[in-house]
């Protein structure tokens, strides 16, 4: 790496002074908490989603949690979801007290495979939760039926896909729920953040309340009203909500959203049309049914490479290229391991993934010489350097 190249950070966002100003106009307002501008993010990302509405909350943990907690789901009740996720996933469907049933996922998606779903439905599955990795959206269509068939709630967990859509539907919107995460690597970020969506109103309502200590009404609506108004706590909640701070990132976030996924696009293509030919299995293209969200650019370092996906990573840190793994297969994590009596072989499919997958950097901060740095390091690393 020359001595003027800077070090190329994986995932890392692109803040423009549109959100700098807004945040210091919120530090200058007086109202940093849950107010105006959360709410101005969930009219927008609702508008965004085509949705009627929007519930903005700290991270898309909570969004998952809120949704299979809203949607009466507990101990006793089976949700079925992919042996290919961040733990978060899991641990949601845990923190709920119910039961994760992982199923194995397709080769060349990598998201959950339908006809698995189908084979792991009980008389105590309350829902599915499929997870649109990397951006690239699950086939919705077998998953609904499926879901139709045996009367189950479907719950998105589209932390990977803020802009993708399946057959003209707007992903996030085509199940019960709809889960969005704004972590600092995600293609809108709020530092930390999420978002939910519902189809049914009252599970909204419910989820709303529930993340802000089951309270009748929240601090803004309190302190802003002209008139005096108890609230009262109608339940035991929690914590949960987003605040002011975070949405006055969120709001120019989306609207420059489309605009970043062009850019994406662009180096997400650019990476699969010059890496190939050399041992990498590359990331599926989208058919031309759906709309990819180019959140990550996940491959596979096979033998052909030449280099184990660990050295590849090692290689790729040495040139000043930053990587991530995206992901562990679920069974791969002791305390899943533990905890729901998975072992190696059991998911054969998300486990080889596993083994090989890396993503390279992929933002719409990286301009056309990032790019062409990272293809050359890969290539590089490839000839043995």
């Amino acid at each position: 790496m020359a001595a003027d190249d800077k070090n190329l950070v994986f995932g890392q966002p692109l803040i423009g002074e549109a959100e700098i100003r807004e945040v210091e106009d919120t530090l200058r307002s007086g109202w940093i908490g849950c107010g105006p501008k959360t709410k101005r993010f969930e009219a927008d990302f609702a508008a965004y989603k085509d949705s009627n509405c929007a519930l903005a909350l700290n991270s898309g943990t909570s969004a998952l949690f809120h949704a299979l907690d809203a949607a009466g789901i507990g101990a006793g009740d089976e949700v079925i979801t992919t042996a290919l996720t961040f733990v978060a996933t899991i641990n949601s469907i845990i923190h709920v007290g119910a039961t994760p049933i992982i199923v194995d996922v397709d080769d060349e998606t990598q998201n959950i495979d339908p006809a698995k779903i189908e084979a792991a439905v009980t008389e105590r599955t309350k829902a599915i939760l499929p997870v649109h990795l990397a951006g690239l959206p699950c086939d919705m269509d077998a998953i609904m039926s499926i879901a139709n068939s045996h009367n189950l709630l479907v719950i998105e967990d589209a932390a990977h896909a803020i802009e993708a859509e399946y057959k003209d539907k707007k992903i996030g919107t085509i199940g019960d729920f709809g889960c969005f995460s704004f972590y600092p690597t995600k293609n809108l970020t709020t530092g930390e953040g999420g978002m939910l969506l519902a189809k049914d109103p009252a599970h909204l309502a419910l989820a709303w309340s529930r993340s802000a200590h089951g309270l009748s009404a929240d601090a803004y609506n309190r302190y802003t009203s002209s008139t005096f108004a108890h609230y009262r706590a109608t339940e035991v909640g929690y914590k949960n909500n987003m605040y002011d701070l975070q949405a006055a990132l969120g709001i120019h976030q989306l609207a420059r959203l489309e605009e970043n996924w062009q850019v994406r696009k662009s180096h997400w293509m650019q990476y699969r049309n010059e890496l190939s030919g050399i041992g990498l299995t590359l990331p599926a293209l989208p058919p031309s049914s759906v709309r990819h969200a180019y959140h990550l650019f996940a491959m596979r370092v096979t033998a052909e490479f030449g280099v184990s996906r660990d050295e590849f990573i090692k290689g790729m840190n040495a040139n000043g290229i930053g990587c991530g793994v995206h992901f562990l297969s679920i069974a791969d994590h002791p305390y899943h391991e533990d905890r729901l009596g998975l072992k190696s072989g059991d998911y054969p499919v998300a486990e080889k993934i596993s083994a090989e997958t890396v993503s390279i950097p992929l933002s719409a901060k990286l301009n056309a010489q990032d790019v062409a740095r990272v293809i050359e390091a890969v290539r590089h690393v490839h000839r043995g350097g």
